[in-house]
């Protein structure tokens, strides 16, 4: 089948969203609000009745001097990934984003290669031949996802590797832990957790920990744990404008679309987090805490809130984003995957995010400058 593809509305954009079971927030027409010194645009791919059968919301990046650009997909397009006429809805793509201008694109397919349940990386943690993810046997694989990787090899994509374009895309986690909440009472999910995480509940609980959901005013509270965590642990962090109009954008699409929490003892926040929410699937997006007081565990309680609002919800996947593909003991990473796994939950890897070049001179000069930068 063949699809025309067109330039479509927030409106007609958002309702797509609304009839899929799990959309990225990264593919909500909001996002492009988000996103300062992109230009957004939603797309809509058409079948020969007329219906709309696939959407994207498209972020194009200027490059100084030359007037092209850089068009960026992440965790998109949403589209059937697992269509045999696969080149029929990308073909449409492409053609349209030369159109504007671009000479080069990047997209993040929705779809996940393989699975490894908790327990797995556990008892591979303890054995020092395993070094990564991918030295242990998966507790699922889709077998479709090698289908689809080698269709966009054919169709001339190549997969970015981790290369990064500088300043113009950060690019997104190829693994991920996610709790699976489908079917499941959250008496059963907690079982799931290990020793540590439900002792540091009770912890929290005992200590009266209180946890609350914060609006824009209480970003700034957020924002100071989370510049004191990125200090603590050497990462750079956004503005509290991002923050800002990440919560302008988002809460206006959809009131639910993004929630803050605050974990409060006596009168001093301890902790806080954000949780961003597209139908049945919700992601923990930032967090911070203090150095103070954290013996009484206020971010397992920050976690539990969560969870229990997202359960209640009706969501089927807590998604508590990336992780390292590590089981290396000497990578400050490994700590990371050791909290989130914790929650008994399953690392899953996806296909990663992949590149095509429309104008190869422009794309391979850009690449040499960025390796050189």
């Amino acid at each position: 089948m063949k699809y025309r593809i067109r330039v479509i509305t927030r409106k007609e954009h958002l309702a797509f969203v609304k009839t899929r079971p799990s959309v990225s927030h990264l593919q909500t027409p909001a996002w492009g609000d988000v996103k300062q010194g992109w230009k957004a645009e939603s797309l809509g791919w058409f079948d020969a009745e007329g219906h709309l059968r696939g959407a994207a919301l498209v972020l194009y990046r200027p490059v100084p001097k030359i007037k092209r650009y850089l068009a960026y997909l992440p965790e998109g397009p949403v589209i059937d990934w697992y269509a045999a006429d696969l080149e029929q809805w990308l073909e449409p793509m492409m053609h349209h984003l030369r159109s504007r201008h671009a000479f080069s694109v990047r997209m993040g397919p929705p779809v996940v290669v393989r699975r490894w349940d908790a327990d797995v990386i556990k008892a591979a943690m303890a054995e020092p031949r395993a070094r990564r993810l991918h030295d242990i046997e998966a507790t699922f694989v889709d077998e479709r996802a090698s289908g689809v990787a080698g269709r966009l090899r054919a169709m001339g994509w190549q997969q970015s590797e981790g290369r990064e374009w500088g300043g113009f895309a950060p690019g997104q986690p190829r693994y991920v832990f996610q709790v699976h909440f489908a079917g499941r009472t959250m008496d059963t999910i907690q079982r799931s957790f290990n020793q540590q995480w439900r002792r540091n509940i009770k912890k929290a609980e005992k200590a009266d920990v209180k946890v609350t959901t914060g609006g824009y005013e209480d970003l700034t509270t957020f924002h100071a744990l989370y510049r004191e965590t990125a200090e603590r642990d050497g990462f750079a962090p956004r503005p509290l404008t991002y923050f800002q109009r990440m919560w302008t954008a988002l809460t206006a699409e959809h009131p639910d679309r993004m929630r803050l929490y605050l974990a409060h003892h006596a009168d001093e926040v301890l902790s806080a987090a954000t949780m961003l929410t597209v139908g049945t699937h919700a992601w923990y997006s930032y967090g911070g805490s203090t150095s103070r007081r954290r013996e009484l565990q206020p971010s397992n309680a920050v976690q539990w809130r969560m969870m229990n609002d997202t359960h209640a919800s009706g969501a089927h996947i807590y998604d508590l984003r990336g992780i390292t593909d590590t089981l290396d003991e000497d990578n400050p990473l490994l700590g990371l995957l050791r909290f989130k796994a914790g929650t008994g939950g399953q690392a899953a890897e996806y296909l990663g995010e992949w590149d095509f070049p429309l104008n190869r001179f422009l794309h391979k000069a850009l690449s040499l400058y960025l390796t050189r930068r």
